[in-house]
C-alpha cells in the first residue's frame, strides 16, 4: 500500500520548504530562488516581494545587489515560457531545458513574420545578421536598452503588424522580438532596468559579461531531469498533471524525465502523487504564521491542483487566464487577498474567519509590508478581481 501524505502534511512541507515561516527563513533572495527553482519574474516587482516574504530583514537594495551589482540572480526564460529569477548554477538548467526549445519555435515564427510581411526575402539570413549586429552593439555599450539599440542597428526600427483591420490589431516593434529571441538563445541577459525596481524596461548585456565562459552546455534530457527532481524536492508530492502544467512540457517529456529519477508513489487526497524516493518523513508542526505573497508568486503558481491550499477562493484571486493575484496566507493556506491603494496603504480582505489571533497577525504583516514599500506603488500586471476591488 502506498504511503499517505495528507493535506496538512503538504501544507507543512510548503511552509518549511518555501521559507514561509520564521523558523525556516532563507538567508538571501538567491537562496530562496535556489530552493524554489526560481522566483517568478514576469512581473518585475514579484521577485522583490517574493524575496521579502522569505528573507527576514531584506531590503530592496539587498535584492538589487543580488540581481545587478554583483549578480547572483539572473532572469531567464523558464517553465511555461515564463520569466524566472534563478541562481547562476540553475541558469544552464532553464536555458537548455526550457529556453532553448522555446527559442527554436520563436525563431521559426519570426522567420514567418519577416517573410510573410515582406520585410525580408530570407528571414533566417536577416535574423543571423541583425542578431550579430545587436550583440555587437550591446558589447560596445556595455549595457543598452532597446531604444539605444534601435539607433545602433537600423533594422530594429522595423515593425510587425498583426490583425490589420481588426479591433485587436496593432503594430509591434521588431526589436522586442529580436531581443527576446537573443535572450532565449542565451546570447544576452537582462540587466538593471531603467527607472525603479518595479520597471520592466530592462537594459541588456552580453552573456559573456555575466558568464565569461558562456552558459554551460547541458543535454536537454539531463536538464529536464534535474528540473523535475528539484521540483519534487521543493514542491512534492505532486501529480503528473501538476508536473505537466508547471513545466509546460508535453506529457511524454515529463514521463521521460521521470524515468531518470528515483521516485515513489504516495497517496494524496486528490489521488496518487509522486515524491523523491525516501522523502516521506513528516514535517514537524509549528505555530501558524501569516504571509502576504505577491501576484504570480512561485508558491501559489506551483501546482495545477490547488484545492489543498487554495480551497474555493480561486474566483476572486485569479484572473480569467489563471494568473494569481496578491494572496494572504495563514498556516500554509490561502485565506484572502491584498492590494495597495493609490495612497500607498496595504489593505486586505480575509475570505475565511481566522479568529482574533489570525486577523491580528495579518494586520501586522500588512503594516510591515506597507512600511517596506515606502513610497513605491505596485500594481500587478495581471489583475485579479479582488485586487482590483481593494485597490480602488
Amino acid at each position: 500500500m502506498a504511503h499517505k501524505i495528507n493535506d496538512q502534511e503538504r501544507r507543512r512541507r510548503l511552509i518549511a520548504r518555501h521559507h514561509l515561516h520564521p523558523d525556516h527563513p532563507a538567508r538571501s533572495a538567491t537562496e530562496a530562488a535556489r530552493r524554489m527553482i526560481g522566483l517568478h519574474s514576469s512581473d518585475p516587482a514579484t521577485v522583490f516581494l517574493s524575496a521579502r516574504a522569505r528573507v527576514p530583514g531584506i531590503t530592496v537594495a539587498d535584492i538589487e545587489y543580488e540581481l545587478y551589482d554583483r549578480p547572483s540572480l539572473f532572469r531567464v526564460l523558464g517553465m511555461r515560457g515564463t520569466l524566472f529569477a534563478v541562481p547562476a548554477e540553475l541558469v544552464p538548467l532553464l536555458q537548455h531545458g526550457c529556453a532553448a526549445p522555446a527559442a527554436r519555435a520563436e525563431r521559426k515564427r519570426l522567420i514567418g513574420y519577416l517573410e510573410g510581411q515582406g520585410l525580408a526575402k530570407d528571414g533566417e539570413a536577416w535574423i543571423r545578421t541583425v542578431s550579430a549586429d545587436t550583440v555587437r552593439a550591446i558589447a560596445e555599450r556595455g549595457e543598452a536598452v532597446a531604444m539605444e539599440l534601435r539607433e545602433d542597428v537600423p533594422e530594429l526600427k522595423l515593425t510587425l503588424e498583426f490583425g490589420k483591420g481588426k479591433k485587436w490589431g496593432g503594430k509591434v516593434g521588431i526589436s522586442t522580438r529580436v531581443l527576446f529571441l537573443l535572450a532565449a538563445e542565451g546570447k544576452i541577459v537582462r540587466a538593471r532596468p531603467r527607472g525603479t525596481w518595479i520597471s520592466g524596461q530592462y537594459r541588456w548585456a552580453t552573456v559573456e559579461s555575466r558568464f565569461p565562459s558562456g552558459i554551460s552546455l547541458l543535454d536537454l534530457g539531463k536538464a529536464r531531469s534535474e528540473i523535475l527532481g528539484r521540483w519534487l524536492k521543493a514542491f512534492g508530492p505532486g501529480t503528473m498533471a501538476d508536473l505537466k502544467w508547471w513545466t509546460g512540457w508535453a506529457l511524454r517529456d515529463v514521463r521521460a524525465a521521470l524515468q531518470t529519477l528515483d521516485v515513489a508513489e504516495v497517496g494524496m487526497s486528490n489521488g496518487p502523487g509522486l515524491v523523491l524516493y525516501g522523502d516521506l518523513e513528516p514535517t514537524p508542526p509549528g505555530p501558524p504564521q501569516a504571509a502576504l505573497l505577491p501576484s504570480l508568486d512561485s508558491t501559489v503558481m506551483g501546482w495545477k491542483d490547488r484545492d489543498w491550499y487554495l480551497g474555493g477562493h480561486a474566483g476572486p484571486l485569479f484572473d480569467r487566464n489563471g494568473n494569481a493575484g496578491p494572496t494572504v496566507w495563514w498556516d500554509g493556506r490561502v485565506v484572502g487577498g491584498w492590494a495597495q491603494t493609490k495612497s500607498g496603504r496595504v489593505v486586505f480582505r480575509l475570505l475565511e474567519d481566522l479568529g482574533r489571533e489570525g486577523e491580528e497577525a495579518v494586520e501586522s504583516e500588512a503594516s510591515r509590508l506597507e512600511k517596506w514599500l515606502e513610497k513605491v506603488r505596485v500594481t500587478p500586471r495581471f489583475r485579479a478581481p479582488l485586487d482590483k476591488e481593494l485597490s480602488r
